[in-house]
């Protein structure tokens, strides 16, 4: 049966049809947000995949290019791999959405969002986020929801919900943030130096927010909830767990996982798992759990520790960081790079400065993004965690750290006009225990003033943790989380940011939300951390950037030229523009509104080739002294070409002080002379004299 549902969502309607399409599926709502479309649908397995041991969601977000009226470029004319907008916008609709599956859920789901019409001042990404929230709470699959999520910014110091495409632009904030009925469960921003204080207030401004969509959906949920269908648990039985710890005592799985040094634990337990492994030889349903039961017991051990005994794996204190080191210069060659440790996570990152006619194209629904000039790019090799596997090119994590870290930066970069390069990031993941896209942030900091990018501040980035107990106001919030108390923790809460204020976080938890007084001291924990890391590592090191790019680096000259005039230096079909970049070795760019970015490695090379540029826009006057060549001699004289595409005749009386007979007693062609501008003569062509220079 078709019902649809309509109510207002900061200023514009959001309809929800739901029964009129997708309706094989588990769920399926077919969102209207102004001219924004958007089909959500979740489905399920009827049951786990043999010998599967993890929840196998996979959330889908496919831009169609028909929604912006465009059919896709290139030979093959459909759409191909996932933009890197689609993966982020998968993953930011993943990470609410997973926790209110059950623990003990191994059926496949899959949540697909299929873009079909945009409307710029209407989000996609955010119609997808809700429709993914609605779709599953209406389906018969298990889901501890709804859920709901509001995009907030920040402009002339007031919040603004859902901001039109106009706003975005103007906007110091760009906060999405997903809540259930209680609690705050996703928080992702990019931000212009936000104060900590302003961020949590906008926070919780968007969570109160979306208590009004939650109570929306609420209402379609009981028009049109399917029951929830009932699975096969996959939990581990308590009996194992009992007899696991009669072979291997709590104070023996304490001293297995409490050590500073990864490769250690990990030989503690894999000694653990194979004495285990031979105790249950004869049970082969026993084996078959045996992994997840020693993770769930090494889990309930760390928790254990740090929320009763405030004991963490490595033995540091609950707001300690681990040891902090960073480094430049370790590329001799490279335009920058920067290297940045925290216990076992080391990340180096290199910095490669170009023209910004090398800044990244971008054919995407959002119709206002069609390039960006700064790039940063992360990767996770495998010996990162000592282990072995091909390379396969980078994954959702790697592209999603990359953006965050990208994220991060961008508010303190160097306008196009103060700093005309494209500049490219990349942090090589050398080791890894923990929040490597945070340090890859430090990394890229001291990459990028080393190579002389003129960045306004410093950005520092420092990851906190948490472990709940059995209520709200039972919990330890950890600072520098390791992998250890990752893996087993509530909470990965990224922050990062200067001095001023917050340019990036991305919160994942594991539970069913965060209360008020879990944020706020998760924020001043990252604020304290940030400072010292600022202050105390990364300033002794490189405190401001290099005044000038390395000598290995392209040098840019900028010139601005009357618009009109770019035909000149152009020329008939790039003829003379081309012969600019043959004779003199450099890279030129021409903006349309007369921006010349002239790009080398040769100063002298660049600044021949901005005389020629300079002379070629120039309004020519009698009197004006150039330096040309000789390119043709005629019976009457002999041209002189003083720029690409630019001559001048001069007269054989004009050739020397003394009377010639011929051109060539004086003159062959190629004679590099030194010409005064008498003005045009009678054909219109620019006339010359040798004779006459002073």
């Amino acid at each position: 049966m078709y019902k649809s549902f309509s109510m207002e969502l900061a200023g514009r309607t959001l309809t929800v049809d739901i029964g009129r399409v997708a309706a094989q599926a588990n769920g399926a709502a077919f969102m209207h947000y102004g001219d924004t479309v958007v089909l959500s649908t979740a489905t399920a397995s009827d049951k786990p995949r043999e010998g599967i041991d993890f929840f196998p969601l996979s959330v889908e977000y496919e831009e169609k290019m028909y929604a912006v009226g465009k059919i896709p470029g290139g030979f093959n004319k459909r759409e191909g791999k996932a933009s890197e907008n689609a993966v982020l916008t998968s993953r930011v609709i993943d990470r609410p959405m997973r926790p209110l599956f059950p623990k003990d859920y191994r059926n496949d789901v899959t949540l697909d969002n299929l873009v079909m019409s945009v409307d710029p001042d209407c989000s996609p990404e955010l119609t997808a986020m809700l429709g993914s929230a609605i779709a599953t709470a209406i389906s018969d699959i298990p889901f501890d929801g709804p859920c709901a999520s509001t995009q907030v910014g920040l402009i002339d110091g007031e919040f603004v919900f859902n901001p039109t495409a106009a706003q975005k632009e103007v906007s110091d904030l760009q906060l999405t943030v997903a809540s259930t009925r209680e609690k705050v469960i996703m928080i992702e921003a990019g931000a212009k130096e936000v104060p900590e204080d302003k961020m949590i207030d906008a926070i919780f401004a968007a969570h109160e927010v979306n208590q009004q969509v939650i109570a929306f959906i609420d209402k379609i949920v009981a028009e049109c909830g399917k029951e929830k269908h009932t699975y096969e648990s996959c939990a581990v039985p308590q009996e194992l767990l009992d007899a696991i710890k009669e072979i291997v005592p709590p104070q023996e799985m304490e001293e297995a996982v409490f050590t500073d040094e990864k490769q250690v634990r990990e030989e503690n337990i894999r000694q653990i798992t194979d004495k285990l492994a031979e105790a249950f030889a004869e049970n082969e349903e026993w084996l078959a759990m045996l992994d997840e039961a020693i993770y769930q017991y090494q889990k309930k051990t760390v928790r254990k520790m740090i929320l009763k005994d405030h004991k963490r794996p490595d033995g540091r204190a609950i707001n300690e960081i681990r040891p902090l080191a960073a480094e430049i210069d370790i590329l001799p060659r490279a335009h920058g790079s920067g290297m940045f440790t925290r216990g076992q996570t080391q990340i180096m990152t290199v910095a490669t400065l170009a023209p910004l006619s090398d800044a990244q194209k971008i054919d995407g629904l959002d119709e206002s993004v069609t390039s960006k000039r700064y790039m940063h790019h992360y990767n996770f090799p495998s010996y990162s965690v000592g282990e072995t596997k091909p390379s396969r090119g980078p994954g959702r994590r790697e592209i999603g750290h990359g953006a965050l870290a990208e994220r991060a930066l961008v508010p303190v970069l160097p306008t196009e006009a103060e700093f005309p390069y494209a500049i490219r990031t990349v942090s090589e993941t050398m080791e890894s225990n923990g929040s490597t896209s945070q340090a890859s942030i430090c990394a890229s900091t001291l990459a990028l003033m080393a190579a002389g990018v003129p960045i306004k501040t410093a950005v520092a980035g420092i990851s906190t943790g948490l472990v709940t107990g059995d209520t709200d106001d039972d919990y330890i919030v950890l600072t520098d989380i390791q992998g250890l108390e990752d893996f087993f923790g509530d909470m990965d809460f990224k922050v990062a940011g200067t001095h001023k204020g917050i340019t990036a976080i991305q919160m994942d938890i594991k539970i069913h939300g965060l209360t008020r007084p879990i944020i706020e001291e998760a924020i001043a924990r990252t604020k304290e951390a940030r400072t010292y890391i600022l202050d105390e590592i990364m300033a002794p090191v490189i405190s401001e950037p290099r005044p000038e790019v390395g000598k290995y680096a392209p040098k840019i000259i900028q010139l601005q030229i009357d618009p009109s005039k770019i035909g000149d230096v152009v020329g008939q079909r790039g003829k003379t523009i081309n012969t600019i970049i043959e004779r003199t070795g450099v890279k030129i760019d021409i903006t349309d509104d007369g921006f010349v970015s002239i790009c080398g490695l040769d100063q002298e090379q660049m600044d021949k080739a901005a005389e020629m540029i300079r002379i070629i826009v120039t309004d020519f006057e009698a009197g004006m002294v150039f330096t040309g060549t000789v390119v043709s001699i005629k019976e009457f004289g002999a041209f002189v070409e003083f720029a690409p595409g630019k001559e001048g005749m001069v007269h054989i009386s004009k050739i020397a002080k003394e009377r010639i007979n011929r051109v060539e007693d004086v003159l062959t062609l190629g004679d590099v002379v030194k010409v005064v501008c008498l003005g045009k003569d009678k054909m219109g062509r620019m006339s010359f004299s040798i004779k006459d220079v002073k």
